[in-house]
Formats: C-alpha cells, sequence, structure tokens
C-alpha cells in the first residue's frame, strides 16, 4: 500500500525511507532531495509526518528533532499581487 506523505509534491513514505538508507537523515536534506515542505501548503501537512517518521528511523523522539528553516519568497511581492489584484 502506498502512502502519500507529502501531496502537493506527490511524495511517498516509500520514497522518504529510499532518501533516509541514502543518509538524508534530518529534515533540511530531506527537504532539497525530495521538496518536502516545498508546495502550496509549505510544509503545514508533511513537514510534521515527515518529523515522525524520521523520528521513528532514528530512534528519537518527535520533538527532538530540528525544525525546518522557514524561508521567505526570493523577491518581494506585494499584498495585492498575493491576494490576486490584477493591477498590481
Amino acid at each position: 500500500m502506498t502512502v502519500m506523505i507529502c501531496r502537493c509534491e506527490d511524495i511517498t513514505e516509500e520514497e522518504i525511507l529510499e532518501a533516509i538508507s541514502q543518509g538524508y537523515t534530518e529534515i533540511e536534506p530531506l527537504k532539497r532531495r525530495l521538496r518536502i515542505g516545498m508546495g502550496q501548503c509549505q510544509g503545514k501537512t508533511c513537514i510534521p509526518l515527515v518529523e515522525r517518521i524520521l523520528a521513528r528511523e532514528r530512534c528519537k523522539k518527535p520533538e527532538d528533532m530540528d525544525e525546518p528553516t522557514a524561508r521567505p519568497p526570493s523577491r518581494q511581492v506585494s499584498f495585492g499581487l498575493l491576494a490576486g489584484d490584477r493591477d498590481e
């Protein structure tokens, strides 16, 4: 059975476990390798799941895992543009 972890980027638990077996054992490297948390939800749904998987695989508690780094957009964006105002 396939378990979807990151719906925005179509990342499965199998893919996460494979990346962990290849040495990606922290959130940041996993994010860069698999694009977890970089979709529309910005990790609100998948990052907690990935933290639990990492904790389970590394025999740690989820709260002991490093938090992912929040990154703002790479360029300034007006609120009007974000709200869909086409005059911006």
